[in-house]
């Protein structure tokens, strides 16, 4: 374990969310001091003590210790992609096509919309990133701001994911959305 990489690590991404040592500190029941040292590579400190401090940033354990996240290259194959999470009822499945969120800000995945006739969800969502997405198959009305926007194969579309949005089925057949979340504070 190379403690200079898992400092810069934890470093880099607390100050990407922009939270002080003293939050972080604070919330995982440890000193500013300590903490500073861990961030600097001065300290080991304990597996408990970095299982804290990623779940105050959260992301996994393995992502801080991660040797391999900061390279140019995450490859992904298909047969090695961990399957669709979600509940096909509540009208989404996903796919993560890369795990490199918390290092480059954008989040790629495959959301599965549910056919009309197995989806019930109709409440609209938010969150705090920009989103692009790119219809891969099939259609969907992209509900954005209390309007409706007929989407099908090849359309694309960018977006403020702090409005109101929601992907409504637009038949029985499901439709595969490449989705793009952007962290615009990265």
């Amino acid at each position: 374990m190379d403690l200079n990489k898992i400092g810069q690590k934890i470093k880099q991404l607390r100050l990407r969310q922009k939270k002080t040592q003293q939050q972080i500190a604070d919330v995982c029941g440890i000193s500013k001091s300590m903490l500073s040292k861990i961030e600097n590579g001065q300290t080991a400190s304990a597996v408990a003590t970095l299982s804290k401090i990623s779940e105050a940033l959260d992301v996994s354990l393995s992502w801080v210790l991660d040797d391999k996240t900061n390279e140019d290259l995450v490859l992904q194959k298909r047969s090695n992609r961990k399957s669709k999470v979600g509940d096909v009822h509540m009208g989404y499945s996903y796919e993560l096509l890369a795990n490199r969120a918390h290092s480059s800000g954008i989040e790629p995945t495959i959301v599965h919309v549910a056919p009309k006739n197995m989806n019930r969800r109709n409440e609209s969502y938010t969150h705090s990133q920009d989103e692009f997405i790119f219809i891969l198959e099939g259609a969907i009305y992209l509900l954005y701001d209390e309007e409706n926007y007929y989407m099908e194969k090849g359309d694309s579309a960018y977006f403020q994911g702090s409005k109101p949005h929601l992907f409504v089925p637009v038949n029985d057949e499901e439709a595969q959305v490449l989705t793009c979340f952007i962290d615009q504070d990265v």
